[in-house]
């Protein structure tokens, strides 16, 4: 029987990026693992029939038929992101094709193997019923859709890569690299991971929460839209959210159930994601210290400040601004 080790399984309009990431690193694993002298990691790509699967943009790719689950496996399932709408996912996950695909990823888990997704492939997941109590991230942007889809799922959409149990998610189309990095240090360890990582010129990330735009989580949404823009306005003095409320004529609970739903955060999360992007930016294209960054940001001292960087993007603000190039 067909079997390998990353069974890369390819949808309809899966995103040509992430397909070519998949094949890439692996490749790459299976050499270095070669020269080294460790166990190969075998691999394939796959669809539920076999043959040439279109991806978007005119591309496409061969690839063979899944294997059938009949008995146990320890191979993971690897589902590149898809190019499509949550809603447009789910309404082809309840076709035959989606609920034949629906079948394999439930027998995957229920023989012992596991299952990776990103970005929106991560609702193929979902509509699977594979999310179900479990914590799950996907790209940041479509966390408020994961959880109004998915409501006993913890959504951490500060996370890159999240692991529970056999079942690992991962952010946007590009995170796919850092899901397939998790993947090779999980299974193949950490040398084989941290070398392939070097030779393709990766990085080990954790978080999402840089890449956060306050804006963006808030759009379609108009009361969590003026919020935003009230934020950002009064920074460094940003008055109680029991103030905010007041202002919005809604109450405190009210007012956080609005912005749950449409950042998947909560209003103090919100907050502190307006913080970090002006002192992101402060930080990038100013030469104020950083104890005038964490004063500009609403911190009476540069402590607070970071450990909120610390804990959003893994350094402090100097080593942020030492990885970036200052204007002037």
């Amino acid at each position: 029987m067909d079997m390998r080790d990353f069974e890369v399984l390819v949808i309809d309009g899966a995103y040509p990026s992430s397909v070519a990431m998949s094949r890439d690193i692996l490749d790459a694993a299976a050499q270095v693992a070669a020269r080294i002298g460790i166990a190969v990691p075998t691999w394939g790509l796959y669809s539920l029939a076999g043959g040439r699967v279109p991806l978007r943009d005119g591309i496409s790719v061969d690839t063979r038929a899944l294997p059938p689950r009949r008995q146990s496996t320890r191979s993971v399932c690897v589902i590149p992101g898809l190019g499509a709408d949550p809603d447009v996912i789910v309404a082809r996950m309840a076709l035959p094709e989606g609920r034949a695909i629906a079948r394999r990823l439930q027998a995957q888990v229920q023989r012992g193997g596991q299952l990776a997704a990103s970005c929106s492939a991560v609702f193929v997941l979902q509509a699977a019923g594979l999310l179900a109590g479990r914590r799950a991230t996907t790209t940041w942007w479509l966390a408020p859709a994961l959880a109004r889809l998915a409501p006993t799922c913890t959504v951490d959409a500060a996370r890159m890569v999240c692991a529970d149990g056999p079942v690992t998610t991962a952010g946007a189309a590009f995170a796919h690299a850092d899901l397939m990095l998790h993947l090779l240090r999980e299974r193949c360890g950490p040398v084989l991971s941290e070398t392939v990582a070097r030779m393709l010129l990766l990085e080990h990330r954790q978080s999402q929460s840089p890449f956060v735009v306050p804006e963006v989580l808030a759009s379609g949404h108009a009361l969590v839209a003026q919020l935003t823009a009230r934020l950002e306005k009064s920074l460094p003095g940003i008055p109680p959210i029991s103030q905010l409320a007041r202002e919005l004529c809604v109450s405190e609970k009210t007012l956080g159930r609005h912005v749950r739903r449409a950042t998947g955060k909560s209003t103090s999360g919100l907050v502190r994601s307006v913080k970090l992007r002006r002192a992101r930016a402060l930080l990038e294209n100013s030469r104020m210290t950083i104890e005038q960054i964490a004063a500009e940001v609403g911190y009476r001292d540069a402590t607070a400040l970071r450990r909120l960087m610390r804990k959003a993007v893994g350094a402090s603000p100097r080593q942020f601004r030492a990885t970036t190039t200052v204007d002037g």
